[in-house]
């Protein structure tokens, strides 16, 4: 285990930028959410509603729709579709890509809207998404949300209060979701989905002070990693066995090659990071260390 006083697993020199918006047209407009296709394509959304696919392999990107506000965390489906939310309109948007169709999927249900929809997550086994509430800025409040992809029946599916809900992660059986919460007591909770589909009772693993808790990535084999807006930093835990600590995976004092980290996907066995603080996406190699 890496202390906060030990090396990074991954160093600085291995951090590679491979995907640079900064100077292009269009540019790749402060990007906070990342997730793949099933062709291993990388997509993003900006801070004015922008949606952009990247070919991971010719490295270059084009913006493929814009919801006009502000795009957070994304996920696909198992059918290819997109989801993406948006804090300006305070509600999720659903892109096709086979047709280019874009539309505000959700914003809530009858009896509660959406404040600050923040991160989607979905479940192939329920085909549900689950969707984080940050709520306010230092305001706490409920929760996450549930919503049935096939009919957008929308539910609160968590009415627990949490100090800004951000990240999401399910686990592969489908039995666990993860979330972090960025204010408060920064911690990482571990919410247990009933056989019935509802949420149990929501129990902390680890609690980060110190830092900006943002996304979640969960590997197949247990391993979590968080990505941290505030400082630059890559943490990971064993959620099999949460008491052996964190370990630091890579950091960045200079805020250039990782700038406010934001969200992570796998792909293999790199990490790719969206940078909310510049106009790039990073690349984090895991061979060596082991994803």
């Amino acid at each position: 285990m890496m202390t906060e006083n030990g090396e990074p697993l991954v160093g600085h020199a291995e951090l590679e930028v491979v995907v640079d918006g900064t100077l292009s047209d269009p540019q790749l407009n402060h990007p906070e959410g990342i997730c793949s296709d099933a062709d291993g394509n990388l997509w993003c959304g900006g801070e004015r509603g922008e949606i952009y696919r990247i070919d991971r392999v010719s490295r270059s990107f084009k913006q493929v729709a814009t919801t006009n506000g502000f795009a957070l965390g994304l996920n696909f489906d198992d059918q290819g579709k997109l989801y993406i939310c948006d804090s300006k309109h305070q509600s999720v948007f659903r892109y096709t890509p086979s047709s280019g169709e874009l539309v505000n999927f959700s914003d809530g249900s009858d009896l509660a809207k959406m404040r600050f929809p923040n991160y989607p997550v979905y479940d192939p086994l329920r085909k549900v998404l689950y969707v984080s509430d940050s709520y306010g800025f230092g305001e706490s409040g409920p929760g996450i949300w549930r919503i049935d992809v096939e009919t957008g029946e929308t539910v609160l599916w968590c009415s627990r209060s949490f100090d800004f809900a951000n990240g999401l992660a399910l686990s592969p059986d489908g039995k666990i979701l993860y979330l972090a919460e960025s204010r408060g007591d920064r911690n990482i909770y571990r919410i247990p989905i009933g056989a019935d589909g509802r949420a149990m009772e929501a129990e902390v693993i680890v609690c980060v002070p110190n830092v900006i808790l943002d996304g979640l990535v969960l590997a197949n084999n247990g391993r979590l990693y968080l990505t941290c807006y505030e400082p630059s930093r890559i943490y990971r835990i064993d959620t099999y066995n949460p008491s052996s600590g964190l370990e630091i995976v890579a950091e960045d004092r200079t805020a250039h090659e990782l700038c406010h980290p934001t969200n992570g996907v796998l792909v293999g066995t790199d990490l790719y990071v969206c940078n909310l603080g510049r106009w790039h996406i990073t690349r984090i190699p895991l061979e060596r260390v082991g994803v």
